[in-house]
């Protein structure tokens, strides 16, 4: 009954304030008390009791009431931290604001007149949304959420809403008895004390790096940090709203993360603790994750979020208010702590629960379904290309021991199966810039040698060798399985990830070599080779990781070599291919005749994000080129054009490309076919040879003939090892920003805080 009337006494309030146009005084407490006196009020019942349109009418026709209800919720946050939240009233009045600003601030974000509302003060603010300032109605929420307001005539100065809401949820994230232990707890002592002056270090919310002591799971204080971090996140989405060229410098995110947030080193490293020592098995009990709800699971997926939006460094300034860079607010510290991170215990920890996490969903039981799966691994492996790109040792740490190919099965395995699925493109662009900043470093592709045995719920075809067999299927099957069409722009990357690793490989298997051929027959077509300006590109990678393993691992190479004699006619016919115009224009027609009969009508999965180019593809190089990894260069003038124009405005004004003789002449000259057809010219004749002179019908025999041969002396000079290198620029990080609130817009569905609200960072497709 009290639940009831509670929601019944809410949903008054609300309609009452949006149905008048006439401002409600702030010193009316007994009004505004009802938004959040009520103990039961769940964040579910906020979204249910606080539509949309009723929001949206409160801030067209009374945008006092709203800016008024906005600093009484943050002032009624700011009393509850000062007071410590020692009774059940205080904190149940806490939270119910965290949800209530939650479910507001949204709409205030998506109308451009309101958006700097809470980096203003208060006439400035009242002024920008076309209402007079009320001095008489704000001095008493000032005096409290404003410090430095004295009552005097220059009532607008002080710190910013927005300062003062990051503020005060920093300090409740480590309030006692709502987030964290009381400061009495377990010492006899009793004392209580208001959230500014805990001393939060010492109240880190789980062991981890920087942190020894295992605080005593809570239920109720990871209930409430879930909320509150929600909250957060929430203030972070101001972005969302936004045009991609328009969202480099995020002032919520710059200002929670500077150094004028005293809680900025702890509030990290319980971020980073929680996600990385959770264990999604718990107890070990079969089915456990059946019968009991795990409140830290969701209070992990919040922290994980919240550390992928914040750990970013300032992009160029924008014609917004920005932090006092004089106090050191310009630089991230989040960034800053976790670039510093170098006890190898650290480290290792920090690694060992990304492995964990990364490999639960490949875990397989002799109970079907018995373990919990976690469902954040998009965000994981955003996390964790984040902090291989920030902390160098870390990445040092990843590639000199065999760890790295715990990291690399997971990501194998989430490319293959998101590879047809039109909704998941972004997680495969982020597995592959993985792959390709890894593959940068020698040891990566000497750690690749290490012989495949695992059993993982991968459809790939059988084969009995290394995680570079593993590898080259995956990449392949990518390259060739059909799927949705938007992998195309990937395949210079895949392709790079096979050239930087092949001087290392010491044995492909037979079947590996035989995808690698088959990538030479699909991309050396003409009709593929001459339909854009870059396809023969992909041809010139495959020559060239075939040349890196015949010079440089011969030895072990047999597989390869054998496969590179059976399909010589590949390049007898690549070396020969025309380049007349004549020969150009059959190409093209029948490349155009097969995109008209193939071609399928585009698709999505309901309430998906649009995945088209301008928002989830990686941002390309001036020659045309993949933007993630080492073939990345700054985004064309064309692009950052298209960047920088609504997308309801942009039209396809740029004539088709056309091949031509002198292109293909040109490229065709530089193809680097000496070391294959050496290789061809020495061995093929020996090859037939022995057939006829043994009558051989067993390949056995001739890859034992090969494995025992040598071609030394008899090859080109080997060339110099070409290694590309990942390297990350501002279109690389605007990418990852865009495609990591993507996921948090998706994941976020129960209360769905940003559903049906006017998103500009990225489109959303509803069927």
């Amino acid at each position: 009954m009290g639940s009831s009337d509670s929601k019944v006494h809410f949903r008054k309030a609300v309609v009452q304030l949006a149905s008048t146009t006439q401002p409600v005084e702030a010193s009316d407490d007994v009004f505004w008390e009802q938004f959040w006196a009520r103990p039961s009020t769940s964040i579910r019942d906020v979204f249910a009791l606080v539509p949309a349109a009723e929001v949206r009418a409160l801030r067209e026709e009374s945008p006092s009431n709203l800016a008024t209800l906005c600093y009484k919720a943050v002032e009624r946050l700011s009393l509850a931290a000062h007071a410590g939240c020692p009774s059940e009233r205080e904190r149940a009045a806490a939270l119910n604001c965290a949800r209530l600003l939650t479910r507001l601030l949204p709409f205030i974000y998506e109308d451009a007149d309101w958006r700097g509302f809470f980096w203003a003060g208060p006439v400035a603010a009242l002024k920008q949304v076309g209402r007079a300032p009320n001095r008489r109605a704000f001095t008493p929420a000032l005096t409290f959420v404003h410090p430095q307001h004295d009552g005097d005539d220059d009532w607008d100065g002080g710190r910013p809403l927005g300062q003062s809401l990051l503020l005060v949820v920093a300090d409740l994230l480590f309030c006692p008895h709502l987030t964290v232990r009381g400061l009495g707890d377990g010492d006899g002592g009793g004392r209580e004390a208001g959230a500014e002056a805990v001393d939060s270090c010492e109240l880190i919310w789980e062991a981890g790096v920087g942190f020894a002591p295992s605080p005593a799971l809570n239920s109720s204080h990871d209930s409430n940090r879930t909320e509150l971090l929600k909250l957060l996140l929430t203030c972070f989405s101001e972005v969302l709203y936004l045009w991609p060229a328009q969202s480099q410098r995020n002032p919520w995110v710059l200002f929670f993360c500077s150094a004028a947030n005293r809680h900025a080193l702890p509030l990290f490293t319980s971020l980073l603790n929680v996600v990385c020592a959770y264990d999604p098995s718990g107890r070990g009990f079969p089915y456990g994750h059946l019968l009991f709800w795990d409140r830290r699971l969701v209070l992990v997926e919040q922290a994980l979020q919240v550390l992928v939006v914040a750990l970013e460094k300032p992009g160029p300034p924008e014609a917004q208010p920005e932090p006092d860079s004089d106090s050191g607010q310009d630089r991230n510290q989040f960034v800053d702590f976790l670039s510093r991170i170098h006890r190898e215990e650290d480290l290792s920890f920090v690694l060992r629960g990304v492995i964990r996490l990364l490999n639960n969903p490949l875990a397989q039981t002799y109970l079907p379904n018995s373990g919990r799966k976690i469902g954040f691994h998009r965000e994981l492996l955003v996390l964790f290309w984040k902090i291989c790109h920030f902390n160098k040792k870390f990445l040092f740490l990843v590639l000199k021991s065999s760890h790295v190919l715990d990291v690399v099965v997971p990501v194998l395995f989430f490319l293959h199966e998101a590879r047809s699925d039109p909704a998941a493109v972004g997680l495969v662009h982020t597995g592959v810039a993985i792959l390709l900043l890894l593959s940068g470093e020698r040891n990566f592709g000497v750690r690749l040698n290490k012989p495949f045995t695992l059993r993982v719920p991968m459809d790939v075809p059988v084969f009995n060798g290394t995680h570079a067999d593993l590898l080259v299927v995956i990449f392949h099957r990518m390259m060739t399985g059909g799927g949705h069409g938007r992998l195309r722009p990937l395949f210079d990357c895949l392709l790079t990830v096979v050239v930087n690793v092949s001087p290392y490989l010491k044995s492909l298997s037979m079947v590996s070599s035989d995808k690698l051929l088959h990538l030479v027959e699909v991309f050396s077509q003409p009709r593929f080779l001459f339909s854009a300006p870059q396809n023969h590109q992909l041809v010139f990678f495959l020559l060239e990781a075939f040349n890196n393993m015949v010079q440089y691992q011969f030895d072990g190479n047999s597989n390869l070599v054998y496969s590179l004699i059976r399909q010589r006619n590949l390049f007898y016919r690549l070396a020969n291919t025309p380049t007349d115009a004549a020969s150009l224009g059959q190409a093209l027609l029948r490349q155009e005749k097969k995109r008209r009969e193939c071609e399928p009508a585009p698709t999505g999965p309901p309430s998906a994000i649009q995945t088209g180019r301008d928002i989830w593809e990686p941002p390309r190089t001036p020659d045309g080129g993949p933007g993630v990894g080492g073939v990345i260069g700054s985004e064309s003038g064309r692009e950052r054009e298209r960047q920088d124009t609504p997308p309801e405005s942009r039209a396809g004004s740029s004539s088709p490309w056309t091949a031509t003789p002198d292109w293909a002449l040109c490229w065709k000259s530089k193809l680097p076919l000496q070391t294959i057809m050496r290789l061809l010219q020495v061995l093929v004749p020996q090859v037939e040879k022995i057939c006829i002179d043994k009558a051989l019908t067993d390949e056995r025999e001739i890859l034992s003939f090969l494995r025992h041969g040598t071609l030394v002396g008899l090859l080109p000079v080997p060339h110099p090892i070409l290694i590309r290198k990942s390297q990350v620029n501002g279109a690389t990080a605007s990418w990852f920003r865009t495609y990591a609130w993507g996921v948090v817009y998706l994941r976020h569905l129960d209360p769905a805080i940003w559903y049906d609200t006017d998103i500009r960072l990225f489109e959303i497709q509803k069927m």
